[in-house]
């Protein structure tokens, strides 16, 4: 399955993203600022929502087009 990222880039394993724009993160009184970068994703089953870790928050799925490659 191929999973892409906002620009339609093709997003892999351990890849680092952006994201595009202020994501209020649910079950956390955390904000992930745009701009924010994204290390070491991982790919999900689902091609819309990857799986990762931010500085802040720990076990994060986020969705494909709120995040570019960098």
């Amino acid at each position: 399955m191929d999973v892409k990222d906002s620009n339609g880039t093709l997003l892999n394993d351990g890849d680092s993203v952006m994201v595009i724009k202020d994501l209020k993160v649910k079950g956390a009184s955390v904000t992930l600022k745009r701009g924010t970068v994204i290390k070491n994703i991982r790919v999900t089953d689902d091609e819309a929502e990857i799986e990762c870790n931010a500085e802040k928050v720990k076990g994060l799925v986020l969705k494909t087009f709120f995040n570019v490659v960098i």
